[in-house]
């Protein structure tokens, strides 16, 4: 498939982003093309500008609806001419158009199903693994539909939850195996290896 050029789309820190920037500029095949946040003071934006990125605010604002934000969201993608879509720590839905079906990524702090849907983001997420009991958990790579982290699965990553965790040591964890995560299915896709049948994804 070659290069992809991607919208990197955030709402916080940006430390997914500052890994993909880094890996990009060591050889992954992937470009990024804009950075869009959802809050003018998501730190994202500066990592962004600092690595002499496009970097876009297109703000939530409480007059948005769901569909109002979309439009202007999609209005700024578009502007761009990117391929793909990694939502890396972005705290809103995104609707699917249908040329973007199977383009966009996201990675969730915890191996889904269990651990995902609405609210479920940072720390909340390492909150319940805990309180469940969970021995296992880690980090999953999958594609975006209409809902809350129900997306086929391109790959997960497993952590061992150690009786002494606190959310933020196994925050921490999980945090290192999404680092490897995210790049490697990107990889996948611009390799052309990744076929999608229904919910199953193929790696060829």
């Amino acid at each position: 498939m070659g290069k992809l050029r991607l919208a990197v789309l955030l709402s916080g820190a940006g430390t997914t982003l500052q890994n993909l920037i880094d890996r990009s500029r060591a050889g992954d095949p992937y470009d990024i093309a804009v950075v869009i946040g959802s809050k003018p003071d998501a730190y994202g934006l500066e990592r962004a500008k600092q690595a002499g990125l496009p970097a876009v605010c297109v703000a939530r604002k409480n007059s948005l609806n769901t569909d109002a934000y979309n439009d202007a969201l999609w209005a700024e993608i578009r502007k761009h001419d990117v391929t793909h879509i990694v939502l890396a720590g972005f705290l809103h839905m995104l609707r699917v158009p249908e040329d973007f079906q199977h383009k966009i990524v996201n990675i969730h702090p915890a191996l889904l199903p269990s651990f995902g849907g609405k609210g479920m983001y940072g720390l909340h997420v390492h909150e319940a693994v805990l309180e469940y009991g969970a021995k296992v958990t880690g980090c999953t790579v999958h594609f975006v539909d209409e809902k809350y982290d129900t997306g086929p699965i391109i790959l997960q990553k497993c952590v061992e939850v150690r009786e002494d965790d606190t959310p933020e040591t196994l925050q921490a964890r999980v945090q290192e195996t999404e680092r490897e995560a995210l790049p490697e299915a990107l990889r996948l896709i611009a390799e052309g290896r990744v076929t999608i049948e229904g919910r199953n994804v193929r790696i060829r």
